[in-house]
């Protein structure tokens, strides 16, 4: 029987120190493997060109605008477990494809979009989108993230993530549905607002389509313009819409039937029926379902924190009608929801 230098057959203190350095090289090759208490990692094991099995489809699709190719990769389950998802894969393939100096508003720029493992399961707050490229702003690499149904639905497309270099020679959009790539004309699209611009690719690709997007303010070149879905899904802050806008890429529209494999489906079904019945119990989620993230402002304006003047000061005299229970009183229409999200 093997013992840890302190004598003992289990010592814990031993066993975390071993498991810690043999998982320092664990997102390579590798694998791990229950022998006991301990996880003993066994090398090549994920070599085979296949994805993890729930979670991820195990395809991404490179868009290149200038020559208007497109191509589907499929990473095995080493490069799944490396970088598990969002702005980690965008980053790979920035660091990867984008030349050194590259200009933010060139076709040079890469930009990504990327979903995470669980995305597209039925569980809430879980359906997020990060999209990353090098800032017009900053000149650093920009990283925003939304949520609404368009990242659960780029999943169900068949796809994990969006790889976009180049630019095209004339407007188009990208159009995705259930695992069938196309790039089309977008010169009808230009100069729409995008409530406009939702409802023509609802009636030209599909009812239920989701649809990403840059607005006027980008093709004007607004530098801090963002991405949007549903109207009001935003990646905003770091000028993605404007990278997107000098790719002459108008939209990414996509429409899957496709379902996400979770590991436990009865776990995942079970945890989904408690939120429910628990956020009348939690005040702050609950105001968050009645009035939105809105609901913040007053709270932040009374401690000091709501970024005011761009965050120069901590309190603004106007936050009265721009709070969450106002609005709701004074401009509410309707409620949505992100995918699967209890919130609602």
């Amino acid at each position: 029987m093997t013992l840890c230098r302190l004598g003992k057959k289990r010592c814990y203190s031993c066993r975390k120190k071993l498991i810690r350095s043999r998982s320092s090289v664990a997102f390579g090759n590798v694998a791990l493997r229950k022998s006991g208490a301990v996880d003993i990692i066994e090398k090549n094991q994920f070599t085979r060109r296949n994805a993890m099995p729930n979670g991820y489809n195990g395809k991404i699709l490179h868009v290149d605008l200038t020559s208007g190719s497109l191509t589907v990769e499929e990473p095995n389950e080493a490069f799944y477990r490396k970088y598990l998802g969002g702005s980690a894969m965008g980053m790979h393939y920035i660091l990867r494809d984008m030349p050194q100096g590259a200009d933010p508003l060139g076709p040079e720029n890469v930009l990504t979009l990327f979903t995470g493992v669980t995305t597209g399961a039925a569980i809430s707050g879980q359906s997020r989108l990060n999209a990353n490229a090098k800032s017009p702003i900053s000149g650093g690499i920009g990283d925003s993230q939304s949520g609404g149904f368009f990242p659960a639905e780029l999943k169900f497309a068949g796809f994990d993530g969006i790889v976009i270099k180049g630019k095209s020679p004339k407007p188009v959009y990208l159009c995705i549905v259930d695992g069938k790539y196309e790039l089309r004309d977008a010169a009808h699209l230009m100069g729409k607002i995008s409530g406009e611009v939702d409802d023509i690719m609802h009636k030209e690709v599909d009812p239920k389509a989701e649809i990403l997007q840059h607005g006027i303010g980008a093709e004007n070149g607004v530098l801090f313009s963002s991405l949007v879905s549903m109207s009001n899904r935003h990646n905003g802050r770091t000028g993605m819409g404007l990278v997107m806008a000098s790719k002459n890429l108008k939209a990414v529209v996509v429409r899957g039937t496709g379902k996400i494999k979770v590991a436990n489906q009865k776990g995942v079904t079970e945890l989904n029926r408690i939120g429910p019945k628990a956020l009348p119990e939690n005040g702050d989620m609950d105001g968050l379902a009645k009035f939105g993230t809105a609901v913040v402002v007053a709270f932040n304006h009374s401690i000091g924190t709501l970024p005011t003047r761009n965050y120069n000061e901590g309190q603004f005299e106007g936050f009265e009608p721009i709070s969450g229970e106002v609005m709701a009183e004074t401009v509410l229409k309707e409620r949505d929801t992100c995918y699967a999200c209890v919130v609602k």
